[in-house]
């Protein structure tokens, strides 16, 4: 069996023994099974709170009234305004990223992520996807991507919530929910 200690290649380079590389992938893997299955009861939880107000009350309200686009461009918009003052107060951002950084990204991510949340929601007839959605976001960003993610310089502009590769993913995915509000039920946002 190989060695677990790393050494030295001819480039100055570490090398990790192919025994250690497989308790490393077998440790992420197990890491990844039991956050996403433990994790999820409390981040559902947590999730819950939010929803019951975005996605229970306001987006069938918000539909009753308005078409899909305006719905989810408006229950984002209130979603990123509720969040901003602990982003702006509180710290609530990645560290070494401005705040303005943050507050921008997050503010694209939520209110690009509104349309696959409001789609969700309307469809469903239920705020429960939406709980499960918010709960696998807050889960996967926060517990298992950030941190396997090395540091860099330019990390704290392009992880997580506050960075920039969330938000650019937000925007096709806001896009593709907004090209199936024809599927809505009649009444709820599909005009």
């Amino acid at each position: 069996m190989a060695s677990a200690t790393p050494t030295m290649d001819r480039s100055g380079g570490v090398t990790i023994a192919a025994a250690s590389t497989k308790k490393i992938v077998v440790f992420l893997i197990i890491y990844v099974l039991i956050s996403a299955t433990a994790g999820i009861v409390s981040s559902c939880v947590t999730a819950l709170g939010e929803e019951i107000g975005w996605r229970g009350l306001l987006v069938p309200e918000l539909a009753r009234r308005f078409s899909f686009t305006a719905t989810a461009l408006i229950s984002g918009a209130v979603w990123a305004i509720w969040h901003s003052p602990a982003i702006l107060f509180a710290h609530y951002n990645n560290a070494g990223a401005p705040m303005g950084v943050g507050l921008a990204c997050f503010t694209v991510m939520v209110i690009g992520t509104s349309f696959a949340f409001a789609w969700l929601r309307l469809q469903s007839g239920s705020l429960w996807p939406a709980v499960l959605l918010h709960a696998s976001h807050n889960l996967f960003i926060r517990t298992i991507f950030t941190p396997l993610t090395g540091a860099t310089r330019f990390t704290p502009y392009v992880i997580g919530e506050f960075g920039l590769g969330l938000a650019l993913v937000a925007l096709p995915v806001g896009y593709l929910f907004w090209r199936k509000r024809g599927a809505l039920p009649a009444g709820l946002g599909a005009h």
